[in-house]
């Protein structure tokens, strides 16, 4: 497994950031499958695109899960950028929505094997980036399979009293932004675009399990494919993130477990 830190201009942002990647590479999984040739011209990997929570950077998932090791045991390539307690959200600080559903993977593909096709592209996050991947796959909804939601608010929800005791400073979530994505949700719906499916999950000691559940039956209700799980003795904490991109690469999302080879392209 390659782990790469990156540190780069930003045209959105308007300034210097910073990004982690998970990049399998050559492993004794090869070895056992026979394969000699694992690095071959052409080769491309999923991407699950992996979003941080308040007060966190893009080195949170590395150093507090075990995403290297459940990436290169998946041969999937994990993407986590940094957000600056912004929320995901375009705003007068930057374009932080646009910069990671745009701007990062087109960049991203243009120096890694990253496959470009919907169906090799998820999105997740956990609590402020809960909000931030339902948001992004609201509005981007052509560009990923599924999403992964994990102990967060909806992305029409206004921050609630807990997390503001947490002394997190955030920017204000715009009126006219929140009724957007709820518009375009039903708009989806209504016109029969293909979504993404939604991957819900929380503990069932969360204190941010109220608005994690309404954001669940808000998208099941518009007729969104929607996979609810809550996990009893978990509050939001690492261990049960964890356990659930665990559960989730191993089992949940639509992932082929395997590089993707030109002779595996039809």
């Amino acid at each position: 497994m390659a782990v790469i830190k990156m540190n780069f201009l930003s045209q959105c942002l308007g300034m210097q950031t910073n990004v982690t990647i998970c990049l399998p590479s050559f492993s004794f999984a090869d070895i056992m499958s026979g394969r000699k040739d694992v690095y071959v011209p052409g080769m491309k990997y999923q991407v699950l695109w992996l979003l941080h929570g308040g007060s966190g950077d893009d080195s949170d998932y590395l150093n507090f899960s075990n995403i290297t090791r459940y990436a290169d045991d998946n041969k999937i390539a994990v993407v986590m950028p940094a957000d600056y307690n912004m929320s995901y959200t375009d705003n007068d600080y930057g374009k932080f929505m646009t910069y990671v559903a745009e701007e990062l993977p087109k960049m991203c593909r243009a120096i890694f094997p990253f496959s470009d096709k919907r169906e090799d592209n998820f999105i997740g996050g956990l609590s402020m980036g809960s909000g931030g991947c339902q948001k992004i796959a609201i509005r981007y909804p052509q560009n990923y399979a599924a999403v992964l939601a994990m102990s967060g608010g909806g992305f029409w929800e206004k921050p609630g009293g807990n997390q503001l005791n947490l002394g997190i400073p955030m920017p204000p979530r715009k009126e006219g932004q929140m009724e957007e994505s709820r518009l375009l949700a039903e708009k989806w719906i209504r016109e029969g675009v293909q979504t993404p499916k939604f991957f819900m999950t929380w503990g069932e000691n969360d204190h941010v399990r109220e608005a994690h559940k309404r954001s669940t039956d808000f998208l099941r209700e518009l007729g969104y494919d929607v996979f609810e799980e809550v996990v009893p003795g978990y509050a939001h904490e690492w261990d049960f993130w964890d356990l659930t991109l665990r559960k989730a690469l191993n089992e949940w999302l639509p992932i082929r477990h395997s590089v993707i080879y030109p002779e595996d392209v039809k």
